[in-house]
């Protein structure tokens, strides 16, 4: 049962209390459990999916520990901002288009 870790912003409140009610909130808006199973991750999961669905604000990331992914982390996202997460040589990378960062300078 690896660590899960569950990152919000801007969402509602009633996010807040779900996670508060199944992880320990490190600080506003983080969440960490430290033995969780697949099952109730993906119970999780879908509960801020169906919830996100219906009010599709602010954004969520759920990340944990899974050796049979490229670097060794199971990653899920919902929400802003979109981040092109790829694999290379067995790592995880992000990548960002710098022609709309060079467009905001």
């Amino acid at each position: 049962m690896p660590m899960v870790v569950i990152i919000t912003r801007d969402v509602e409140q009633r996010y807040r209390g779900f996670l508060g009610s199944t992880m320990l909130e490190l600080a506003p808006g983080i969440y960490a459990q430290p033995r969780m199973s697949a099952g109730v991750r993906t119970r999780i999961w879908n509960v801020l999916m169906d919830w996100y669905g219906q009010l599709g604000k602010g954004s969520i990331v759920m990340t944990w520990v899974d050796s049979a992914s490229n670097g060794g982390l199971g990653l899920s996202t919902l929400g802003e901002p979109p981040k092109d997460i790829v694999a290379k040589d067995a790592m995880l990378l992000v990548r960002r288009d710098i022609s709309k960062a060079k467009n905001r300078a």
